[in-house]
């Protein structure tokens, strides 16, 4: 049922996105305090459900998309933001305890020099060649590192939605929706969210 406190089109923006953020920051994640979280593709759906997740549980977050969802993200909650075009987080010195990659396109061994000891990376969608890396090579980069590189594959279930629902009626977080489309408009709203502008959910409306 939809929740009474929430409008459809907020109720409709969770269940997916919330989820994953759910089970990648906190249940799977496990983030702590004072840890050092990075998320890939912040300003995108998923992204705007983990980057308050991740401040809920009071943890310092980077936030990866392009230059012009900047503003967004620290609204969100961002302490750090990088532009993807710019600089690769990758190459940086700085690593962190969790590693959420919702765009994934650069290589497991890549990701895992970003990683502290003991750290997590989490692959949920982007380039098919790195899938096969987490899955292959992740194991090897465990036992050789002690980094965790893993395939966060979250089925839909009742218990995250309402878990994540929840924590929305109650105001700790917050379902951002960039733009609302009618039905007659899908095509638009696929292009929009395909060329990645989108900040947040993109909602389609019956009425």
């Amino acid at each position: 049922m939809k929740p009474a406190g929430l409008t459809f089109e907020e109720a409709a923006a969770i269940p997916q996105a919330g989820v994953i953020a759910l089970q990648g920051i906190r249940d799977k994640g496990q983030v702590k305090s004072g840890q050092k979280v990075l998320i890939n593709g912040a300003g995108g759906s998923a992204g705007s459900f983990a980057i308050q997740l991740a401040k809920l549980g009071e943890a310092e977050v980077t936030g990866v998309d392009n230059g012009d969802k900047f503003d967004f993200m620290r609204s969100l909650g961002a302490d750090h933001v990088i532009d993807y075009k710019r600089e690769a987080f990758t190459q940086s010195e700085k690593q962190y305890d969790l590693i959420l990659d919702l765009i994934a396109h650069r290589s497991v061994f890549a990701c895992q020099r970003a990683l502290r000891s003991n750290g997590t990376y989490f692959f949920v969608g982007g380039s098919v060649a790195v899938l096969f890396q987490v899955l292959l090579l992740g194991p090897l980069v465990r036992k050789t590192t002690g980094k965790n590189i893993r395939l966060l594959a979250i089925p839909q279930n009742r218990k995250d939605l309402i878990s994540i629902t929840e924590l929305c009626e109650a105001g700790q977080i917050v379902p951002i929706i960039d733009r609302q489309y009618s039905l007659s408009e899908v095509p638009k709203a696929l292009r929009y969210v395909g060329e990645g502008r989108a900040k947040g959910k993109v909602v389609i409306t019956l009425v």
